[in-house]
């Protein structure tokens, strides 16, 4: 979602062309701040008709599904992907979840939140949603289907079948659908998931990035990612429909580069849309029909706006918001919080100061989301950067076609 910054893309002479991605990702990202400061600030200005928050989420899969492939393609190297994504994901990830625990004596921490060894599992492999953990920070639930998505897109790439993205798409708005049909509740129950696929996650990271094993590791941490999706999930519906969109951009991608066409793209659209009308876990107003099908709308012709004016000028304030999305989107929640805590409850207070209180939030979320991306963001992708171009002894990991 909001960890897609494609280095390896990016580096290239197309990387102007990648400005309406940016472009999306700060969209996306105020998009899901106003969900959350909205109805604490100023709840007379949230909308219902769809949701904020999930549109901004979507926009963000939409994005990695885009881009993510694009990026392991272009590298052909599984190695150099991953050392990539870790340096991308993990500093700002610690530093948030470091900050939120020593403030716990003052804002504490979400009960959702295990108090034991299966929750420092969970945050570690980030596979928080789909081992039914909580985040300390709410937001890092979205973190899990990134990390599903990449361990996927690994497989499938070592596989050679990484660019069947369309059928992949329906394959999954056919698995949201039956999964709602049939699933109340995370089938892997207990704390027992987080640690397990904790330990095989390290185990299988350390497998890909040095390269022994590497083929053996790809598909076992494809297979936990799978499993893990459709029953430890704590929504295993919405789990498959998130994969789905994402892999909905992948074949968006694939339509732009002449190598697929629209139809799996529309059939996956339908399929999401309905996924929810039948499932037995579908009782949040967001997931009504009309809400639901409005924000899918909104995102899908958000992204699709994006496309068509890819090769214009885009405005340098929604580059900026993208490149410090990654912060902004850690970060706004905890501010949220504790701000909270600070002032107290401010919705009977005047409009007047609700609209002044909301800027200043906002002002300093952007000061301080700008100062993580340049100390902490920029530092650690380029020692990434550095360390994926060191050579392995190993071959690039490019496939035969599938």
């Amino acid at each position: 979602m909001i960890a897609t910054q494609p280095a390896a893309v990016t580096s290239t002479p197309q990387a102007p062309r990648l400005a309406w991605l940016d472009a999306l990702r700060g969209i996306g990202a105020m998009a899901v701040v106003a969900e959350h400061m909205l109805p604490w600030l100023m709840p007379a200005l949230r909308p219902y008709w769809f949701n904020l928050g999930m549109y901004g989420v979507l926009v963000f899969f939409l994005v990695s599904g885009y881009i993510i492939p694009a990026s392991l393609e272009h590298r052909g190297d599984v190695r150099g992907f991953w050392i990539s994504r870790v340096f991308r994901l993990y500093p700002l990830y610690l530093l948030v979840i470091a900050l939120v625990l020593l403030l716990a004596f003052w804002v504490p921490v979400r009960e959702q939140v295990p108090r034991d060894l299966s929750g420092v599992a969970a945050h570690l492999s980030m596979l928080l949603d789909v081992v039914h953990t909580g985040g300390v920070a709410d937001p890092m639930w979205t973190l899990s289907y990134e990390m599903v998505f990449y361990l996927l897109v690994t497989a499938l790439f070592v596989r050679g079948v990484h660019r069947r993205s369309g059928t992949l798409a329906v394959i999954f708005g056919v698995v949201a659908v039956c999964t709602g049909l049939v699933l109340s509740a995370p089938l892997l129950a207990g704390s027992w998931p987080a640690v397990a696929a904790s330990v095989a996650f390290v185990a299988g990271l350390a497998c890909l990035i040095s390269g022994r094993f590497r083929v053996t590791a790809a598909y076992a941490l494809g297979a936990m990612a799978l499993t893990l999706l459709v029953f430890g999930s704590f929504v295993p519906w919405f789990g498959a429909a998130i994969l789905a969109v994402m892999f909905t951009g992948t074949a968006l991608y694939r339509w732009e580069r002449g190598e697929g066409g629209p139809a799996p793209v529309v059939a996956s659209a339908l399929l999401v849309a309905v996924a929810p009308v039948w499932s037995i876990q579908a009782g949040w107003w967001w997931v009504q029909p009309g809400v639901w099908i409005t924000t899918m709308a909104l995102a899908g012709g958000t992204f699709a706006v994006g496309m068509a004016l890819r090769g214009r000028r885009v405005p340098g304030v929604l580059t900026w918001l993208g490149l410090i999305s990654y912060s902004v989107y850690l970060l706004h929640h905890p501010l949220l919080k504790g701000m909270n805590a600070l002032v107290g409850d401010l919705r009977s207070v005047p409009a007047v100061a609700q609209a002044g209180l909301s800027l200043g939030y906002v002002l300093v979320l952007l000061t301080l989301s700008w100062l993580t991306h340049r100390f902490v963001e920029s530092p650690s992708q380029r020692l990434g950067r550095r360390l994926s171009r060191r050579p392995s002894g190993a071959p690039r990991d490019i496939p035969v076609p599938g």
